[in-house]
């Protein structure tokens, strides 16, 4: 788990986001009604399956969707709101105050320049100062991820580093301004699991370095039980459960939080036995009915579940029973 320390105070606050894209076969309703809170200091993950609408909602806050997507609701950085805001004005926050860890870093480089001079220019973009004061900023932060070498490598392209340092540069890139917050989209999906572990802990270090917020965005539940304070699982464009990391693995709720913890290999069990698989697939989010949108692969579906969605119930930790 993550062990910085956080506060009450809440920097990000996304209230009843809804995402559509329109496409040639009706509107994806790709993020129904999401809510969130993110307090300074604390790592939120967020986990589901591949549609569940989490990039989504990580490139909502970022405002990096395309301009046809309609995108309503409210998100709140340090109590400013950020939809409806043009790209220019977006564009001064981004790499300054919320910050971007891609999935893909040689996608997310530009291959024709170095990766310090890429950084270097960041930096100069939201603090200024001279081009050798930005190089020096650059070497800082990849010896602070973990480059070995840094003052020489700093002059490599982005096809001369292997994919984790890549990743670890494209960390190095978005703690240069110290943000408040950064978003990691998927970071260790392509790495292995020793590279894996390498980037959750540079994570950890640029999180400590800048004080900056964490939102974890994952579909591997093991890798998000490793670093995050609290965790949103995802469904079907929705928050389904949110609880602390503790809490939801001692105690899951929602049949769909179930599933997921029982696919998941455990190092404390014999091996040998085959995992279990959530039957199905994810529905399709172009005219979802007003169901459960779980119902069709929950082993505890009643009538009630297809009749209508039914509402998400605050659950008292303590004592175990739903409040009303």
């Amino acid at each position: 788990m993550s062990t910085t320390t956080t506060t009450t105070e809440t920097v990000l606050r996304v209230r009843d986001l809804d995402v559509r894209f329109p496409t040639p076969r009706g509107e994806v309703h790709a993020v129904r009604g999401v809510d969130l809170e993110l307090r300074r200091g604390e790592v939120l993950g967020i986990v589901g399956e591949s549609g569940s609408g989490k990039s989504v909602t990580s490139m909502a806050i970022l405002g990096l969707l395309p301009e046809t997507t309609k995108v309503t609701g409210s998100i709140e950085l340090e109590g400013q709101e950020l939809i409806g805001r043009s790209d220019k004005q977006m564009s001064k926050l981004r790499g300054a105050k919320v910050a971007m860890v891609f999935q893909d870093p040689l996608s997310a480089f530009t291959p024709v320049y170095t990766i310090g001079d890429q950084i270097a220019e960041t930096v100069l973009v939201h603090r200024g100062g001279t081009k050798q004061q930005a190089r020096a900023r650059a070497v800082e932060l990849l010896k602070l991820v973990g480059i070995p070498q840094a003052e020489q490598r700093v002059d490599a392209f982005p096809h001369e580093f292997s994919g984790g340092m890549r990743q670890r540069a494209m960390i190095a890139m978005a703690m240069a301004n110290d943000p408040d917050v950064i978003l990691a989209d998927e970071p260790t999906t392509a790495l292995d699991v020793t590279i894996q572990a390498q980037i959750i802990d540079v994570l950890r270090t640029a999180q400590q370095e800048t004080g900056a917020a964490l939102v974890f965005v994952s579909h591997d539940l093991g890798v998000i039980a490793g670093i995050a304070d609290r965790i949103a699982v995802m469904y079907a464009g929705r928050i389904v459960e949110t609880a602390s990391a503790e809490e939801l693995f001692a105690r899951p709720r929602m049949p769909y939080t179930i599933g997921l913890i029982g696919a998941l290999p455990r190092l404390d069990e014999s091996s040998g036995g085959p995992l279990v698989p959530i039957p199905g697939s994810p529905p399709s989010l172009i005219g979802l009915a007003d169901a459960c949108p779980f119902a069709d692969r929950c082993p505890l579906a009643a009538a009630v579940c297809r009749g209508s969605e039914p509402p998400l119930a605050t659950v008292d930790v303590a004592a175990g029973v739903a409040g009303e």
